[in-house]
C-alpha cells in the first residue's frame, strides 16, 4: 500500500515558529526527512521509533542532491510509510518544494503541502523591520542571492519599488550591494543584514549599500542571513515586551514533559529557550498489586503518571487506597498526583529522596511501595533500610535516549539537566557544551554526574524543581 507525504514548512529559527497544522502532521509520521537548518528540537515530536534522516548540510557534510531527496521520498512512500518532509521556512519559497511535489505526482503518491513561516517576512520582522509600511513601502520582492546562471544584471532589481529581500545572501553581500549601486540605486539606500534570524544568536546590522558589507563583517554576521534593502530597513519596530531574563539564552535538555514545562517558565520571563528533547520515558514493567502497603512513594512525576494511568486502565476505585499514605518527593510530583485526584500526605520541605525517606519513616506504619525509574537513585531504599522501614522497590519505567536525535553543540548562556541519566545520555550521544555556558542541575546527584563531563561551575537548583531552576538562573543573573 502506498503511503503519504507531508511537505511541511518548519518555519525559521525557533521550533515554536512551526504552524499547529505542521506540528500535528509531524506527530503522525513514522518517517522524517529533514533539512539541517531546522530547529532539531522539532524532531522529538515524531512518534517513538520514527525513522529520522537528515538531508541537509551538517558538520561539514554536503547536503544530499535534490534528485536523491526526491528518490528517497518516493522510496519511503511506496514502502507504505507516512513521511514528513520537514523543510526550513516555507516549502515553496526557494525551498524546492515544487520539485518534490512534482516527483510525487509523477509516481501517483498522495501528498499534502503545509505552509511555513518564511524567513523573507519573519526574519526582518523579528529585527523590527516591516517589509511593507504605509507611505514607505507598498510592496516587497523576494530574491534568491544565488542562481545557477551565475552573474546577474542587478539593474532590474534596482528599478523596483518597495523593499528588496535577498535570501541566503551573506556570502554574496558585497556583490549584491555593489550590483544594486551599479544598477542605478543610490549608495545611500538603507540596507540591513539579519543573521541567524529567529535564534538566540540573531544579529541585525543596519547601514547603507555603500557600507553594509563592511559593517556586517565587523559585527560578525554569519550565514544564514537575510538582507533587506529599502527605506523600511532603517526601521526598528522590535517588540517592547520584556522580562527579567530578556537577552538570556537557555538550552533545556531532557524529556518532552520536563523541557516543555521549564521552557514555558523561562520563556514567560523573556528568555530565549532552545529545547533539546533527547530522552524518552518507556515502561519497564507492570504495576504490582497495590494491596498490603502502608505507603506508596513516588520519586518523580513520571512514576505518578504511570500509577494514575494504571488505576484508570484497571478501573481502580481510589477509595480502596483509604488509609494508605501517599508520598511525593516534590511539588511537581505532588501536582501530578493532585491532577489525578490524589492529594499526597507526605511532601518533604526539601525535595530530596533522603528527606522523603525520613518523612515516610516518621509518618508511616507498614510496608512502603516505591515506584521509581530504573536508573534512579538508590538512596530512598537505603535510607528507609537505615530507619528500619520495610519496603518494596519497583522500577516501573526507564529513561532512555532517543538515538535519532542528532548531537548538539550548546553555546547558550545556560544549559539545564533534569537527571543524571540525562547528563550521561547527552554526552554519550556526542553533544558538547561551550566553555562559556553555565550548567544548571536540578539536584545534587545530577550535579555530581555533570562534574564528570564539564570543568565549569555547576549550579544546583533550589528547590529541586523546574521553578527552582528558574529561580537559580534569575539569581545568577542578578549577582
Amino acid at each position: 500500500m502506498t503511503g503519504f507525504v507531508y511537505i511541511i514548512g518548519a518555519g525559521c529559527g525557533s521550533a515554536d515558529l512551526i504552524t499547529v497544522r505542521g506540528l500535528n502532521a509531524l506527530k503522525s509520521c513514522d518517517t522524517v526527512i529533514y533539512d539541517a537548518l531546522i530547529d532539531t528540537s522539532l524532531l522529538c515530536n515524531a512518534p517513538a521509533g520514527a525513522e529520522l534522516t537528515c538531508v541537509g548540510k551538517r558538520s561539514g557534510k554536503h547536503s544530499a542532491d535534490q534528485e536523491d531527496i526526491n528518490a528517497l521520498l518516493v522510496e519511503k512512500a511506496l514502502a507504505g510509510r507516512t513521511v514528513a518532509r520537514l523543510k526550513g521556512g516555507d516549502p515553496f519559497v526557494f525551498g524546492r518544494g515544487g520539485e518534490e511535489t512534482a516527483e510525487l505526482r509523477k509516481h501517483d503518491i498522495p501528498f499534502s503541502v503545509i505552509p511555513g513561516i518564511s524567513s523573507c517576512i519573519a526574519v526582518p520582522e523579528l529585527a523590527g523591520i516591516p517589509v511593507t509600511h504605509r507611505n514607505v513601502s507598498r510592496g516587497f520582492h523576494v530574491i534568491t542571492a544565488h542562481t545557477s546562471e551565475g552573474d546577474r544584471d542587478f539593474s532590474r532589481y534596482a528599478a523596483l519599488e518597495g523593499t528588496l529581500v535577498f535570501l541566503m545572501g551573506r556570502n554574496a553581500l558585497t556583490d549584491i550591494a555593489e550590483g544594486l549601486v551599479r544598477g542605478g540605486m543610490s549608495p545611500d539606500t538603507t540596507a540591513a543584514v539579519i543573521s541567524e534570524g529567529g535564534t538566540f544568536r540573531q544579529r541585525a546590522v543596519r547601514g547603507t549599500l555603500a557600507d553594509i558589507a563592511g559593517k556586517a563583517e565587523r559585527e560578525g554576521c554569519t550565514a544564514p542571513a537575510v538582507i533587506a534593502v529599502g527605506e523600511t530597513a532603517a526601521f526598528d519596530l522590535s517588540g517592547s515586551l520584556s522580562g527579567k531574563l530578556r537577552g538570556v539564552s537557555v538550552t533545556v535538555t531532557g524529556t518532552e514533559k520536563f523541557t516543555g514545562k521549564l521552557s514555558a517558565l523561562l520563556g514567560a520571563q523573556g528568555a530565549y529557550v532552545k529545547r533539546h528533547t533527547h530522552l524518552r520515558i518507556v515502561k519497564q514493567r507492570d504495576m504490582p498489586p497495590l494491596d498490603g502497603y502502608g505507603c506508596i512513594a513516588f520519586t518523580s512525576s513520571y512514576g505518578a503518571e504511570m500509577f494514575l494511568t494504571h488505576c484508570k486502565e484497571q478501573r481502580t476505585d481510589l477509595r480502596t487506597l483509604a488509609g494508605v499514605k501517599i508520598a511525593a518527593v516534590g511539588s511537581g510530583t505532588a501536582e501530578t498526583l493532585a491532577a489525578g485526584g490524589i492529594i499526597p500526605d507526605i511532601v518533604p520541605e526539601k525535595y530530596t529522596v533522603s528527606d522523603l525517606a525520613d518523612a515516610i519513616a516518621d509518618n508511616t506504619a507498614g510496608k512502603v511501595l516505591i515506584l521509581r525509574a530504573a536508573l534512579g537513585s538508590e538512596t530512598l531504599g537505603e535510607r528507609l533500610a537505615e530507619r528500619g522501614t520495610d519496603f518494596y522497590d519497583v522500577k516501573i519505567y526507564d529513561t532512555v535516549s532517543i538515538p535519532e536525535i542528532p548531537p548538539e553543540h550548546t553555546d547558550t548562556d545556560y544549559i539545564v539537566f533534569g537527571s543524571s541519566s540525562g547528563v550521561q545520555a547527552f554526552f554519550a550521544a556526542g553533544s558538547t557544551v561551550s566553555p562559556h555556558t553555565r550548567t544548571v542541575c536540578i539536584g545534587a546527584q545530577t550535579a555530581d554526574t555533570a562534574k564528570q563531563y564539564t570543568d565549569g561551575e555547576i549550579l544546583t537548583a533550589l528547590p529541586h524543581s523546574a521553578e527552582g531552576v528558574l529561580n537559580t538562573i534569575r539569581g545568577d543573573i542578578s549577582e
